[in-house]
């Protein structure tokens, strides 16, 4: 099974649409393994966010997702990538297809309320930011054999 690290920014917290995102998520049959709320620090933030380094956006990007409470949550399944960035819908919102997270919720690209790994390389080294191998559970689930064909 293929995971993904998800953050619903301090936006989606402010708003109060993180059980809506969390809910569209489990909907789709993703498995949560792992979630914790936390107020991310700007050096994890800078750890987190090093490809844009050099991007004229950088250090706003760094003072919006340091500026509140976010959760961050591993999710599992079948083409969890896929699954999680399409349910998410595009950057910019203005281009993000209706019914996906984006689509319906969010204005801007810069408060785009979640964020979603976008390889499983990427997965990986944001997983392993933010979760410790002790917080994220290893369980079966009954409905799992509604959800994924063998």
């Amino acid at each position: 099974m293929e995971r993904i690290l998800v953050l619903l920014k301090p936006d989606a917290v402010q708003r109060g649409v993180c059980g809506e995102i969390i809910g569209r998520l489990e909907k789709r049959g993703l498995k949560l393994i792992a979630m914790k709320m936390l107020i991310m620090d700007r050096d994890l933030a800078r750890k987190h966010y090093a490809a844009h380094v050099d991007k004229a956006f950088f250090e706003g990007l760094i003072d919006f997702i340091t500026s509140g409470p976010l959760v961050a949550l591993v999710a599992e399944g079948r083409n969890a990538i896929e699954s999680v960035r399409s349910t998410m819908g595009a950057t910019d919102p203005l281009h993000a297809s209706p019914g996906t997270i984006r689509g319906d919720y969010a204005q801007s690209v810069g408060q785009n309320l979640i964020h979603g790994s976008d390889s499983q390389k990427a997965a990986e080294a944001e997983i392993n930011l933010f979760f410790s191998t002790k917080e994220i559970m290893d369980y079966q689930r009954e409905m799992d054999k509604w959800v994924i064909e063998s």
